[in-house]
């Protein structure tokens, strides 16, 4: 009997979770032990026993990763066509999908999607009615207050709480705060506008909702959940509200690599699932294809989690133990790991095969003065500042004022585009404009200080055609006659940036629904920098730097962590709570096996307290608590003043090798 395509290669685990019934399945895939493949397989399988693609929700949490399976899938059972039939995507995609076909459920007309920048302009715009301004007081910045909202969404814990364990100087606001933050969610309702966290809270509802949650769990027969160690408490509602007892319940991941707490993620969802089920079957996957023993061996020692899972090595090739790097500073960090490029470099290994990883981007500085000093391209992940996209952004803005007149926060942004329009100004003018350009333009130019009124009068009348227009085409043509001199204006590196937007309003103009155009580039904002605004890469070859967070997912043939100390990593903002430090280790863990092949390990005695000031201090440190005895055991360990010897420790008192060459100033004394 011939064997589908999906079966090929697959392991006794593999295949197991794959043919699985309708009964729930969890699948407890450790770190490179092929969960994706596993995922793809299983909805290939069920399109090949004769499952409509209709019938299928695949859940994720990247569009790429979606549409990457479900072409996979399509392909392997022989269907190409059933790609495009498949319900997939992240939760907040789906999320934008089912709202905008219950509107009318929700008392929503007209929509807006807020990004998390869109989010500050607005607390920003109303901020100042709740006493929430001025400088005879500290007060928490528009960035706090939105995570303060958005962490006592996501995690269900009231704001009260929020602060006093991570802001607990904002306690003393707190009833400010709180009005603001009400205040904030009637706006929203009331101008049409949902930020990520409306979106599940709307999907949430519909699904409580008897008659709406019945025909909406009627529509598909299975559901299958990727990364499910970082779903929210409300992703894990409509989880449970879309399979109540589980049938056809399909959920992938590891509680070791859960990173995510701070959006309400938390190891202990497999777990809870596979109990509050009591029919479902946990299979684990075990057999990693990733990595070598050696360095499968420290990642065993370090997880953390209930699951225990034990990864063993697919690949029978040995690259030495993972070497453990005991430097004097961060100076000598940058240039131990500069040396240790360069060194893989010349031996085959691409620059693009190695990554450094760090807990935060501040701690690649001095790194990165070292590898430009030593002419070493290199490109930091962690995606596009917002400084890269804001050009995008201000264009997005035009489409969202066009198809809906009362988003203000849009109407704010344009306006703080203009010269000698500041934020004071905007806030008065934009709840002008909410109500529609046409009637409102004249007032609102007129409220504007005399040297802008000529080019927000211009903006205001493209963007009047814009609104008046029907075709996406003609809508598209007036929003960028708006913006494009608003970009010319505003950003130095202009030339760059029109070329972007001419590429976005392209592509806008054909598409057949604009509304759903913004509302996909604002929710998957990484496709957006990633088609309309990366800077070209000059080298055919760079390095890669990457916070922990960035980097999951990824791999490398050769990996460096920076800065394995206690301080660190763990940060020390995490170490209030059990929960931090148990998230810290996770982190760990996830930068343990991003590495294929050779692992290192950095660990400076000494770091300043500031990475770039000159008159910084220093403070002693040391290596992270995570570095457990039986950790160091199975790596190679090398000292800065000793590193080609055979590892061992300098003697006390024992001076370096000089690096600099001192004039002895002998000539002096002759």
């Amino acid at each position: 009997m011939n064997e589908s395509e999906w079966q090929v290669g697959l392991d006794d685990a593999q295949r197991t979770a794959v043919e699985h019934g309708a009964d729930p399945l969890v699948i407890a895939a450790g770190a490179g032990t092929g969960k994706t493949r596993v995922l793809t397989a299983r909805v290939a399988r069920l399109l090949e026993g004769g499952v409509p693609p209709e019938r299928i929700l695949l859940l994720t949490f990247t569009r790429r990763a979606a549409a990457a399976m479900t072409e996979r899938a399509a392909a392997q059972c022989g269907d190409p066509s059933a790609a495009g039939r498949l319900w997939s995507g992240t939760f907040h995609a789906v999320a934008h999908r089912i709202v905008a076909e219950h509107t009318h459920h929700l008392g929503l007309e007209e929509f807006s999607v807020l990004d998390a920048d869109d989010v500050i302009d607005l607390l920003d715009l109303m901020r100042a009615e709740h006493g929430l301004v001025g400088t005879e007081h500290r007060l928490p910045t528009t960035m706090t207050l939105a995570d303060i909202g958005s962490r006592a969404v996501n995690t269900g814990v009231p704001t009260r709480s929020v602060m006093a364990e991570q802001f607990p100087w904002a306690l003393e606001h707190a009833d400010a705060i709180n009005a603001l933050l009400r205040a904030y969610a009637a706006r929203k309702r009331e101008r049409g506008l949902l930020d990520f966290d409306d979106l599940l809270l709307y999907w949430r509802a519909l699904l409580a909702d008897p008659e709406v949650g019945q025909r909406l769990r009627a529509r598909w027969d299975w559901v299958l959940v990727d990364e499910y160690q970082d779903v929210n408490q409300i992703q894990v509602d409509i989880v449970r509200g879309l399979r109540p007892d589980g049938t056809g319940l399909t959920v992938v991941g590891d509680d070791a690599q859960a990173i995510y707490g701070f959006r309400g993620a938390s190891a202990g969802h497999l777990s809870d699932l596979a109990r509050s089920l009591p029919t479902s079957t946990m299979v684990r996957l075990e057999r990693n294809f990733r990595s070598t023993q050696e360095i499968l061996d420290l990642a065993n020692v370090a997880r953390p989690g209930e699951l225990a899972l034990r990864l063993r090595a697919d690949r029978d090739v040995e690259r030495g133990r993972p070497q453990l790097h005991h430097c004097q500073n961060a100076d000598d960090e940058a240039r131990g790991v500069a040396e240790a490029v360069l060194a893989a470099h010349t031996e085959g290994v691409p620059l693009r095969e190695q990554a450094v990883l760090m807990r935060t981007g501040t701690h690649s500085a001095q790194l990165e003065i070292e590898l430009r000093v030593r002419d070493i391209p290199f490109v930091k992940y962690g995606g596009i500042g917002y400084l890269e996209t804001a050009h995008v952004r201000d264009l997005l803005a035009a489409f969202r004022v066009a198809t809906n007149p009362a988003d203000e926060v849009a109407w704010y942004r344009l306006l703080t585009r203009h010269r000698s329009i500041g934020k004071a100004t905007a806030r008065t003018i934009a709840p002008m404009l909410a109500g529609g350009v046409t009637d409102a333009l004249d007032t609102a130019v007129a409220a504007a200080p005399k040297n802008a009124r000529t080019r927000l009068e211009a903006t205001l009348r493209a963007l009047a055609d814009a609104e008046q227009a029907d075709r996406v085409a003609d809508v598209v043509e007036a929003c960028h006659e708006a913006v494009q001199p608003l970009v010319r204006q505003h950003y130095a590196d202009w030339s760059r940036r029109v070329v972007d937007i001419e590429r976005l309003a392209e592509a806008a103009a054909r598409q057949p629904d604009l509304r759903s155009f913004v509302a996909e580039q604002t929710i998957d904002p990484a496709s957006v920098a990633a088609d309309w605004a990366k800077k070209p890469h000059l080298d055919e070859d760079y390095l890669i730097l990457s916070t922990i967070h960035s980097a999951k997912g990824l791999e490398w043939d050769v990996v460096h962590l920076l800065r394995a100390c206690d301080g660190a990593l763990p940060s020390d903002m995490a170490l209030t709570s059990e929960a931090g430090l148990a998230e810290e280790q996770r982190l760990f863990y996830v930068a343990l096996t991003r590495a294929r092949d050779r692992l290192h390990v950095h660990v400076p005695a000494r770091l300043p307290t500031h990475p770039t000031s000159f008159n910084a201090r220093h403070v002693l440190t040391k290596p992270s608590r995570f570095l457990s005895p039986e950790a160091v055991a199975l790596m190679t360990t090398r000292y800065a003043a000793d590193a080609s010897s055979s590892g061992a420790a300098p003697a006390p008192g024992s001076p370096s090798a000089p690096r600099v060459t001192v004039d002895t100033m002998d000539h002096l004394f002759a």
